[in-house]
């Protein structure tokens, strides 16, 4: 089956423009791509975890930097910023893992490092994410050429 925003009609150009929206109050396209990946990696989406890498590569991303996503805490190649947006992703992505799902501590860092306009445009980014991977997944959408 195709990803289901594919089938239902009318379902995809919404998407597109809340991305789209939360584009344009200054939240770093690169940051948006590190929250694409890390969360694609953490819910298995090999569609998006090879789109979102492909897409950083081509920004000019360094491999060393991708390849280091998903042990973001255990490198030096991070901003704090991008730190707290990853840290915020994980958080928000693995909200039943535990029962505080978004702690203080981690909202508050975020919140130090993006004002309020980039910061709901950060966790819009994360919500989206979420949703393409779980449709993605739901219709097992493979990684690479069809």
């Amino acid at each position: 089956m195709d990803n289901p925003v594919m089938v239902v009609p009318g379902a995809l150009q919404p998407l597109l423009a809340l991305a789209n929206s939360a584009r344009e109050v200054g939240l770093s396209p690169r940051t948006a791509d590190l929250v694409h990946l890390r969360a694609a990696q953490i819910n298995g989406c090999s569609y998006c975890v090879d789109m979102h890498a492909r897409d950083l590569k081509k920004a000019g991303e360094t491999d060393e930097r991708l390849f280091a996503v998903a042990a973001w805490r255990e490198t030096h190649y991070f901003s704090e910023a991008e730190r707290a947006a990853l840290a915020l992703t994980e958080a928000a992505t693995r909200l039943a893992d535990r029962p505080d799902p978004v702690p203080d501590v981690v909202f508050e860092e975020a919140a130090r490092h993006y004002d309020e306009p980039t910061l709901a445009a950060l966790i819009i980014e994360i919500a989206l994410i979420n949703f393409w991977n779980r449709t993605t997944v739901a219709v097992r959408q493979i990684a690479g050429p069809t």
